[in-house]
């Protein structure tokens, strides 16, 4: 059985987006499905990270075709200098705005009409029994349904993140043409896809609405993380965070609670240490200064994947954090998956009653608290600190398995064949 699997995101991409589908693509063969990847082939990623191309199978099939990207000419990306800085990407009020109001659903829309007749002709003498589509950018949602439709081959979407409703959406200042026009691109992929797949059981809950079926495969780990080998913890109490941070998930509460624990406790400030591994929204960095914890702070830019796993390894506890927006129940971030092996507690800050407060809840792996509950929030750091000084730091997690990327693969292997 072949699957053609359309994506924006491949190495060497680097960072969260370009995960799902390698380590699908990694173990689909496993269960009798042959993937063929259609990718871009001059892609500007964000963030690149060269060893993960050691991680894609040899003898797959990987079609790339060029694609122009409108925001080299803009804004954005081009420059060495200017990738270093994702996370404030739209913080140019007018750029952002041209981006939300002109590049629908995104700037990747460019590359839909000469995708679709490159892959009418690949098809022409390449039998393809399902083909994939995974967004964001959403664009490639619009390449998989012409040729859903002029091949009469069955279709499954993957929505790693919602579309119309994409938290930094408002950010773009869309004007009512522009988001009534993503919400009918929207409408028009969930109902005429086969199956819609996604990550968390509260968009699953939002896409059936109007999708006719819909499953649920969350990210999970894979065996680089697995490793046995003993990784020496940090001496100071480190807290730490790994991954993109946008402002939408600046941890304001966090840095207040952080500041009075010092102000109470000369032991606590003189033991704190707050790492950030990857690549932060300076609004974080605006607000450490703000709470005096400069000195208790390093930023350490972005880092390869292995180096990120060492990081979460290493750390006394690991820092999850979930856009503080509407609909924010359902937004599971990749890297908890890997905290979760990490074996080190995690403190998150979200919605108390979402997706992931179910799964620490039933793996033990942390603690969830809500965006404004402050009391709460120093009373969890303060027992963790205590375990921390009595050397009794630790996580008693459990049933993670259920997270390996080869399990969510035969999952996956089941749903394409039986659409």
């Amino acid at each position: 059985m072949k699957v053609l699997i359309i994506t924006y995101y491949w190495p060497p991409a680097g960072g969260s987006g370009v995960q799902r589908w390698l380590k699908f693509v990694k173990y689909l063969q496993k269960f009798d499905i042959e993937p063929i990847i259609y990718t871009v082939d001059n892609a500007n990623y964000p963030k690149e990270d060269i060893s993960l191309i050691h991680e894609i199978p040899k003898n797959i099939k990987v079609l790339k075709q060029p694609i122009l990207e409108p925001t080299d000419l803009l804004f954005w990306k081009k420059k060495e200098t200017q990738k270093k800085d994702v996370s404030n990407a739209v913080k140019n009020g007018f750029l952002s705005f041209v981006r939300g109001n002109f590049f629908i659903p995104d700037p990747k829309v460019f590359w839909v009409n000469s995708s679709v007749k490159y892959l009418h002709e690949f098809l022409k003498s390449n039998k393809i029994d399902v083909v994939i589509s995974t967004g964001p950018p959403h664009s490639m949602h619009l390449i998989a349904k012409k040729i859903h439709q002029k091949n009469k081959i069955k279709w499954i979407a993957d929505f790693r993140d919602p579309w119309s409703d994409l938290y930094y959406n408002k950010d773009f200042n869309q004007l009512p043409f522009a988001k009534n026009k993503n919400i009918k691109l929207e409408t028009s992929v969930l109902e005429n896809a086969d199956c819609i797949l996604t990550v968390s059981n509260s968009l699953k809950k939002q896409f059936s609405k109007k999708a006719k079926r819909v499953e649920v495969i969350t990210n999970g780990f894979d065996d680089e993380v697995l490793t046995e080998n003993l990784i020496a913890l940090n001496t100071k109490f480190t807290i730490s965070y790994i991954g993109l941070l946008p402002k939408q998930s600046n941890p304001k509460i966090l840095f207040k609670v952080l500041e009075i624990l010092c102000l109470e406790n000369s032991d606590f400030k003189k033991d704190l240490q707050i790492n950030f591994i990857g690549d932060i929204t300076d609004a974080v960095k605006i607000e450490i200064g703000i709470h005096n914890l400069s000195k208790n702070t390093q930023f350490i830019g972005y880092v390869s994947h292995q180096k990120a796993i060492e990081y979460q390894k290493t750390s006394q506890v690991l820092l999850l954090l979930i856009p503080n927006i509407e609909n924010s129940k359902g937004i599971l971030t990749g890297k908890l998956f890997e905290y979760l092996t990490a074996k080190r507690p995690i403190l998150a800050i979200g919605p108390e009653n979402g997706d992931l407060s179910e799964i620490l809840k039933s793996t033990n792996a942390g603690v969830i608290v809500d965006f404004n509950n402050e009391v709460k929030l120093k009373l969890e750091i303060s027992k963790l600190y205590h375990q921390y000084k009595q050397g009794k730091l630790k996580v008693n997690s459990k049933n993670i398995e259920q997270f390996h990327r080869k399990v969510l693969t035969k999952k996956l292997s089941e749903i394409i064949k039986k659409i």
